[in-house]
């Protein structure tokens, strides 16, 4: 574990207030760690320890988490496209061009359109219990899936999306 320390910070993106923590070597490789749903970046306190001795580790808490502010539902969009512009937003006042993403939950759909929008800056995708959404694709991507899982495999999602067995040796099973 590194004993690199944790330092926290606030930005502005388009009026907005975004809290995040930092920690690392500003020219090391950069992470960024997108949270999920209903935590902030606090959940990443120990992973970013651990990261920062060989990481410029960036946790941002989303709009309307944490300690970022918190705009009533008639003040701000809350998409996921008006998110990830603010997430943005907040990496390039940070100067960050090139940088992998930790995505989880919540923040998934965030971190796609991050990747999307900016493939160049993107090192890696890391993703944990990462969602997407029947809007985000487009047409002929469904009909691709379907049609193959039409014709070839029945169980084509079964461990995409759920456990269908817990392994040997997991909670106390033998």
């Amino acid at each position: 574990m590194s004993t690199a320390s944790t330092s926290y910070h606030y930005v502005t993106v388009a009026g907005q207030r975004l809290f995040y923590r930092e920690a690392g070597r500003k020219d090391a490789p950069a992470i960024v760690l997108l949270h999920g749903f209903p935590t902030s970046s606090f959940m990443f306190r120990d992973l970013i320890a651990r990261l920062a001795g060989d990481y410029h580790v960036i946790a941002p808490d989303h709009l309307g988490f944490g300690y970022s502010d918190m705009p009533l539902v008639t003040e701000f969009d809350y998409t996921f496209d008006a998110l990830a512009d603010l997430t943005q937003g907040l990496l390039d006042q940070l100067g960050l061009t090139h940088y992998a993403i930790y995505v989880q939950d919540y923040g998934a759909p965030i971190g796609w359109r991050l990747a999307l929008n900016r493939r160049d800056a993107i090192t890696a995708i890391i993703t944990q219990n990462g969602n997407g959404y029947d809007e985000g694709f487009v047409d002929s991507f469904w009909t691709t899936v379907w049609d193959y899982q039409r014709s070839n495999c029945q169980y084509l999602w079964i461990g995409v999306f759920q456990a269908t067995s817990v392994p040997v040796g997991v909670a106390g099973l033998s």
